[in-house]
C-alpha cells in the first residue's frame, strides 16, 4: 500500500524521501552533506545579570562540492505543506549576508521546487520530480560558469582548508570570506580588500587563505604585513603555527630568502634611508602574495612609506584586511584594493552570535554641557595665567585640565566594577598620555585597597612607557588577573586580542568613525568560559553619538579625490584621531611605537608651548565638576543599532509588530502552554524585560509590562496577582502538603516571575526541599501528569485574576 505522507512527521519525510533522493543523485552523506547543520550560534540575549542566546539559523540540509564548498541548501517541510513551502527560508539561508549560496532547494516530499540563482535568461524556480534532484557535478559546472572558474583555476578553488583533526573549521563568513578571495586570486584578479569586523576571525581567515592558494602552488612566496610588532608576534604562534619551518619573522634588518612564509612589521623592512630599506634586498618579484592587516592604516595612504613597500611588490597578489576600511578625500583603500569582495559587519556577528552585545552608560557632567569661564588672572596650578575665553569638552584633556573631572570619571568607573565585579578587565581610553597617566593615579586612589593587594591592579599601557607594554599580554591573556584596569590613549585602540574585556570606558573625544568602530571591537569578542558574552560601554564624551551615523555599520563608500599639487591638509579630527605610533609624518620605531609627537609631561611651560609663551595644557585642581546626566542605552538585535528612545516607546513598536492589538496578545499568552516561549520570542524581537521593569519601577511580569507599555493598560504586580489568587481558595480542593507546595509555588512567581512555575527544577531548592524530593512532591498531585494540570491551572488563574 502506498504510504500515507500527510500522516508522517518532518524528520520521516526526510528520512523517507528527501535523504534517498539526494543520495540517488549521488551526493555522499559522509563528506558532502551536513544535516541539521546550525550555521550561526544563535544571539546572545542579555536578561540582567544572566543571559540566554537566541534560536541559531539551522538548515535541514547543507551539501558542499568539496569539504570547503557549501554549493546548496535543502529546507524540507512536512507534507502537510506545499512543496515550495520551504522556500523563502532556504532563500533567508543562502542569502549574501548568510551563507551565499547559489542553489536552493524546498521540499515536502512529493518534489523539489529548485531556485537557481545561476541561471540566466530562464526561469529560475522549476518544480523536480524526486528522482531528478541534480548531481554534485552538475551543480559544480553551473557553479564555475557563474563564478567565471575556467578549468585551470577549478583545482585551487577546491583545495581543502587547513585541519589539524580538531573541530575548528570556517565558520560559515570565514568560508565565504576565503573561497571568494582564492576564486578572485585564482581567476587572475590581483588587489582584493576584505572587511571582518573585530573580532571575527580576520587574522585565522587570512591563514587558511593562504595555506589554500600555497599548498595548490599557485603562490609560493607570501609575505604577511602589519604594524605592531604585537600582531606579527601573536599571528606567529597562534593562527600561523602550522606553517611551521616555511615560515620565519624579518628582525634585525636583514633579508634571509631561504623561507617561503614571511611575516613583517612594516617600520622593520622601511626608512627614511635607502640603505634602511629592507624589503628592496629582495628583487620586485620575490613575493607573489602580499597580505596587509590592518590596511586602514598607513597603507591607505598614498605618500606614505608603507605604500611604497605595496608598490615595490607591485606584481604580486595584494589582500588588504580591515574591520575599518579608511574612506575620505585624502586616504582610501577602496580606491587601491577596489570596492570589498566581501563584508562581514558588526551587527551580522552580534545577530548571529559571534560577537558580543553591548550597552552604553552614558555620563554628563556640568562643565561639559555648559562649558568653564575662568575669573579674570586666575591662574593653574603651575603659576600660568589662563586664557580668558569659555572652555568647553573639546578642551578638557587637551588644552585645559580640570583635576576634579578626572577624579569624578574615575569614581563613576570605579562605582560600575563595584556594582558589578571589580576584577572584569577594563581599558580606559583617554586624550592622550599625558591624560592616561592623570587617570592611572585617580584610579589608584578610588581603587587603594585592590591596588594595596596588588600594584598592577591598574596599569598605565602607552607607547613611551616600557614597563606598561611589558604588562600588555598579561592583560589580554584570559589566564592572568592582573592588570585589570589600564587606561591607555592610542596604543590599545586596534589589533589588540582582549577576549575578556568587559567594560570599554571612553573619556576621549572621538570623530574618526575608523578609530571609533576600532576601539568598540576591543569589548566584542566573546570567551564563554569565562563569563563574557557582553560588555558595558561607559562613555564621558558623547563619542557614542557615532553610533547614530549612517556610516557605523554601513558599507564602506569610496570618497577619495586624486591628489592636487599642493594637498589641502586634513581636517583636525583625522589628524586628532590618529593611531598612536602613527604621526603626520607616519615615523615610528621597530615596534610600531611613536618616535615623535608624544605630548610632554604636565607642568612644562614654555619649552612645551607653542612659541607664543602658552603652555600646552592649563592644569586647574579647584573647579567642582558634578554629573549631570546619566542614562543607559542598549542594543537593538534587530537594527544593529543604539535604542535612542525611551524604552517604553521602543517597546511599543517592537510588540505592535508581533501583535495588532490587546486582544491578540492575552489569547495568545493564555493558550500559551509554555509563557516562557513568548517571553523568549519577545526578547529576540528586542523585548528588554529586565531594563523595562527596572524604568517602569514597579515588580510586573512580562505580561503586565507588555499590556501596561505597550497597550496602556493599569497593571497589576506580581504580588498583587498572587494574593488575588489566594483570595479564590482554590486550594482547598487539594491535600494539606499539596496546598503547602501551591502557596510555595505562588509565593515563588510573586518574588521571582512566571519562569519558576514552568520549571519543574525549582522543586530541588529551599522552600519545596524541606517538603520532599521532587519525586515525593509530585506523587502528592498524584503523579506528574496531575501536578503540571495543577500547575497550569494555577498560571490560568494568575490571569484571569487581572480584574
Amino acid at each position: 500500500m502506498p504510504v500515507d505522507k500527510t500522516s508522517l512527521s518532518e524528520q520521516d519525510i526526510c528520512t523517507q524521501f528527501i535523504t534517498p533522493a539526494i543520495q540517488q543523485a549521488g551526493w555522499d552523506f559522509t563528506t558532502q552533506v551536513r544535516q541539521e547543520f546550525s550555521f550561526t550560534a544563535g544571539q546572545i540575549i542579555v536578561k540582567g545579570k544572566t543571559v540566554r542566546r537566541g534560536k541559531p539559523k539551522r538548515a535541514d540540509y547543507l551539501l558542499y562540492y568539496r569539504p570547503n564548498l557549501p554549493i546548496a541548501v535543502v529546507e524540507a517541510k512536512d507534507n502537510s505543506h506545499s512543496v515550495g513551502a520551504g522556500m523563502q527560508q532556504a532563500l533567508g539561508y543562502a542569502a549574501e549576508d548568510a551563507l551565499a549560496l547559489p542553489f536552493v532547494f524546498s521540499s515536502n516530499g512529493n518534489a523539489f521546487l529548485f531556485h537557481d540563482k545561476t541561471a540566466s535568461g530562464g526561469p529560475q524556480e522549476t518544480e523536480l520530480p524526486l528522482g531528478q534532484f541534480p548531481s554534485p557535478e552538475e551543480l559544480w559546472d553551473r557553479y564555475c560558469q557563474w563564478k567565471g572558474l575556467k578549468t585551470g583555476s577549478r583545482e585551487v578553488v577546491t583545495h581543502e582548508f587547513y585541519s589539524d583533526g580538531s573541530s575548528k573549521s570556517p565558520r560559515y563568513y570565514q568560508l565565504n570570506a576565503i573561497n571568494r578571495t582564492v576564486e578572485a586570486i585564482a581567476r587572475g584578479q590581483d588587489r582584493v580588500l576584505l572587511v571582518m569586523a573585530t573580532g571575527t576571525g580576520k587574522t585565522y581567515t587570512a591563514f587558511q587563505i593562504i595555506w589554500r592558494l600555497w599548498k595548490s602552488g599557485v603562490k609560493k612566496r607570501i609575505l604577511f604585513l602589519a604594524d605592531r610588532n604585537i600582531l606579527v608576534d601573536q599571528t606567529r604562534v597562534n593562527d600561523f603555527k602550522p606553517f611551521g619551518n616555511a615560515m620565519t619573522k624579518i628582525t634585525n634588518r636583514k633579508a634571509d630568502k631561504s623561507y617561503e612564509i614571511y611575516l613583517a612589521l612594516y617600520q622593520a623592512i622601511t626608512g627614511n634611508e635607502d640603505d634602511k630599506k629592507v624589503f628592496r634586498e629582495f628583487s620586485p618579484d620575490f613575493f607573489d602574495l602580499i597580505v596587509i592587516d590592518e590596511c586602514h592604516r598607513g597603507s591607505a595612504s598614498e605618500d606614505s612609506q608603507w605604500r611604497e613597500i605595496l608598490e615595490y611588490f607591485g606584481g604580486a597578489a595584494q589582500i588588504g584586511m580591515t574591520a575599518t576600511p579608511k574612506e575620505t578625500e585624502y586616504v582610501s583603500n577602496i580606491n587601491y584594493f577596489g570596492e570589498p569582495i566581501y563584508t562581514y559587519s558588526l551587527k551580522q556577528g552580534i545577530q548571529d552570535g559571534f560577537l558580543a552585545p553591548y550597552r552604553v552608560v552614558r555620563i554628563d557632567f556640568d562643565k561639559d554641557l555648559v562649558g568653564w569661564r575662568p575669573e579674570e588672572g586666575k591662574t593653574d596650578r603651575y603659576g600660568h595665567v589662563i586664557e580668558d575665553r569659555v572652555y568647553n569638552q573639546k578642551d578638557f584633556d587637551r588644552t585645559l585640565v580640570l583635576d576634579q573631572r578626572t577624579i569624578a570619571v574615575a569614581r563613576k568607573v570605579t562605582e560600575f566594577l563595584k556594582g558589578t565585579d571589580r576584577y572584569d578587565k577594563t581599558i580606559v581610553f583617554c586624550e592622550d598620555i599625558d591624560h592616561a597617566e592623570r587617570m592611572r593615579q585617580a584610579l589608584v586612589n578610588e581603587n587603594a585597597d585592590l591596588v594595596d593587594e596588588n600594584r598592577k591592579y591598574i596599569m598605565r599601557i602607552t607607547g613611551d612607557n616600557a614597563e606598561g607594554k611589558a604588562e600588555l599580554d598579561n592583560f589580554i591573556d584570559p589566564e592572568n588577573r592582573y592588570p585589570v584596569i589600564v587606561t591607555t590613549s592610542k596604543l590599545l585602540t586596534t589589533g589588540v586580542d582582549a577576549q575578556t574585556c568587559k567594560l570599554v570606558v571612553l573619556d576621549r573625544r572621538i570623530k574618526s568613525m575608523t578609530e571609533f568602530k576600532q576601539i568598540i571591537g576591543r569589548g566584542t569578542r566573546i570567551k564563554e568560559d569565562y563569563g563574557k558574552y557582553y560588555f558595558t560601554i561607559m562613555d564621558f564624551k558623547k563619542a557614542t553619538e557615532l553610533f547614530a551615523d549612517p556610516d557605523f555599520d554601513g558599507p564602506p563608500i569610496c570618497v577619495y579625490q586624486p591628489k592636487p599639487e599642493e594637498p589641502p591638509v586634513p581636517p583636525e579630527d583625522e589628524m586628532d584621531n590618529a593611531p598612536e605610533g602613527e604621526t603626520e609624518s607616519g615615523e615610528m620605531d621597530e615596534e610600531g611605537e611613536i618616535l615623535v609627537g608624544d605630548p610632554e609631561p604636565p607642568g612644562i611651560g614654555l619649552p612645551g608651548g607653542g612659541g607664543d609663551g602658552k603652555p600646552k595644557k592649563y592644569y586647574v585642581g579647584d573647579v567642582q565638576v558634578s554629573v549631570a546626566a546619566e542614562r543607559v542605552q542598549y542594543f537593538d538585535p534587530t537594527s544593529g543599532k543604539l535604542i535612542t528612545e525611551s524604552l517604553k516607546d521602543y517597546t511599543r513598536t517592537r510588540v505592535s509588530q508581533e501583535f495588532a492589538s490587546l486582544d491578540e496578545f492575552t489569547q495568545r499568552w493564555t493558550s500559551a502552554a509554555k509563557k516562557l516561549t513568548i517571553i523568549e520570542e519577545l526578547e529576540e524581537q528586542g523585548v528588554l524585560f529586565e531594563a523595562l521593569a527596572e524604568e517602569v519601577g514597579k515588580d510586573l511580569d512580562p505580561f503586565d509590562l507588555i499590556c501596561h507599555v505597550a497597550f496602556d493598560q493599569p497593571p497589576l504586580t506580581r504580588r498583587e496577582r498572587a494574593d488575588n489568587v489566594r483570595k479564590q481558595n482554590y486550594f482547598t480542593q487539594y491535600g494539606e502538603q499539596a496546598r503547602a507546595v501551591l502557596d510555595a509555588l505562588l509565593d515563588k512567581y510573586a518574588d521571582e516571575g512566571v519562569e519558576n512555575l514552568e520549571d519543574i527544577t525549582v522543586l530541588k531548592v529551599d522552600p519545596f526541599s524541606q517538603v520532599g524530593t521532587p519525586l515525593e512532591i509530585i506523587q502528592t498531585f498524584g503523579g506528574k501528569d496531575k501536578y503540571l494540570e495543577a500547575v497550569r491551572y494555577l498560571q490560568s488563574r494568575l490571569y484571569d485574576a487581572a480584574g
